[in-house]
């Protein structure tokens, strides 16, 4: 591994409460020295990489991704996925369990880490099924999985919809020591449904998703959860009520947290107008007030994880009608700018506080903390994110590393860009 000297960045680390300009020294694969003294560490033999006018952080983390391997390999692979993290700028991602066959066992989430040392993009971190094959029914081998290297379960795509079932879930969570993550969905009312109920949704004749029922299975687990006090982890909101759900559980005591995507930060059920199947997203896009609530979420602390739930589909599935074309959006290779445009241009919040919620806050969501991830603390891996805060640049995603292309932001400008990455001392997205 070589000797790196990142100088004279405005370094960014919640962890260690750094936001100053200062040299990074990354050596064998670690955090080797900080300083804001300049010229204090000497470069020796380091490749030295200017950092002025740039942004170091800890390595961008996304916990919640779609690699789509095993079994959907037209649609994206553990190869062409974290590719696609690093051009975003993570160095490492957690990908979710549904896939053919589902992650559901400890075999298949040593398969997955074994794939991704092969590819030696970005980390990858897995988030076993809760129940086996997602069907909510009977609970899987989640200490097995765990043993595996299983970080997290979820049943994300489907929401556990038995009271029991999801209580005995989140009690064996608790006993192996890792986080559950929700995809707050109650079946019985979105069977059928294609986008958010209302005025829109109504003229264009397709079923509607009304906020209640993510509100509803929300609501639910947090009361189940109150007596058993396991890390729960409330994936890609959608909806005003849902984040006072939250907030309200949060202030009194309980270890509940949640996440927010981009597009649901800055677009609204309009942009399924013309039945725009690129638009059509689960949980659905919903109105102009869901979206300011979601961005006051994040700002008062309510909502303290950025993910992208980056979800890729092949063009002929994105192609066909809007009622049966598959939900999801790629998101790893432009979220970091469009949280910058939802939430620093909005005046929510700063780049200090967007960095934390895209390094320290989804590393102790998924316990990576123990492992020095999420932070640029002497020791700490290697794992380093460098960012243009003013590049300027256009979502053209046939120049992307994803595999897929269904994304609404097509043609949008924007601004900030991830130039450098390293993961474990490697550098692996930029010029030295």
């Amino acid at each position: 591994m070589a000797t790196t000297l990142l100088r004279g960045g405005r370094v960014l680390c919640a962890a260690s409460g750094l936001d100053q300009t200062a040299d990074v020294l990354l050596a064998g694969g670690r955090v080797a020295a900080v300083s804001a003294r300049r010229g204090e560490l000497a470069a020796g033999d380091a490749r030295v990489i200017d950092c002025d006018g740039l942004l170091v952080c800890p390595g961008l983390i996304d916990p919640h991704v779609h690699l789509r391997e095993p079994g959907g390999e037209h649609k994206e692979t553990i190869a062409t996925g974290t590719a696609a993290a690093l051009a975003g700028g993570f160095s490492s991602v957690c990908c979710m369990p549904n896939t053919s066959p589902c992650l559901d066992s400890a075999p298949l989430v040593e398969f997955v880490r074994l794939r991704a040392r092969e590819a030696n993009h970005a980390r990858v971190f897995v988030a076993g099924a809760a129940t086996v094959g997602r069907a909510g029914e009977q609970l899987a081998p989640m200490a097995a999985m765990a043993r595996a290297g299983a970080v997290a379960f979820t049943d994300d795509g489907e929401g556990i919809a038995s009271a029991q079932v999801m209580l005995r879930v989140l009690q064996m969570a608790k006993a192996v020591g890792r986080p559950f993550m929700q995809h707050c969905q109650e079946p019985s009312l979105t069977q059928g449904a294609a986008m958010n109920s209302g005025v829109l949704q109504a003229r264009l004749g397709h079923g509607g998703w009304p906020s209640v029922a993510e509100e509803l299975m929300l609501q639910r687990d947090l009361m189940l959860n109150r007596a058993v006090g396991a890390r729960y982890h409330a994936q890609h909101l959608s909806a005003a009520g849902s984040a006072d759900l939250l907030r309200a559980a949060r202030a009194a005591g309980q270890h509940a947290s949640g996440e927010v995507s981009p597009h649901h930060l800055l677009l609204t059920e309009e942009a399924c107008d013309g039945d725009r199947t690129d638009a059509k997203m689960n949980p659905p896009l919903r109105t102009a007030r869901d979206v300011q609530a979601l961005r006051a979420a994040v700002a008062d602390g309510t909502i303290d994880v950025l993910a992208t739930d980056h979800a890729p589909h092949s063009p002929a599935e994105k192609a066909r009608d809007f009622a049966s074309a598959p939900f999801g959006i790629i998101g790893l290779e432009h979220a970091l700018p469009l949280f910058r445009e939802a939430l620093l241009d909005s005046g929510a919040i700063g780049w200090p506080r967007l960095i934390e919620l895209m390094t320290l806050q989804p590393a102790r969501l998924l316990g990576l903390d123990s492992m020095g991830l999420g932070t640029l603390r002497v020791g700490a891996p290697a794992d380093v994110t460098m960012i243009d805060p003013d590049a300027a640049w256009t979502v053209d995603p046939a120049a992307g590393r994803s595999k897929s292309r269904n994304t609404p932001f097509a043609g949008r400008a924007l601004r900030g860009r991830a130039v450098h990455v390293f993961v474990d001392g490697d550098h692996r997205l930029g010029a030295a």
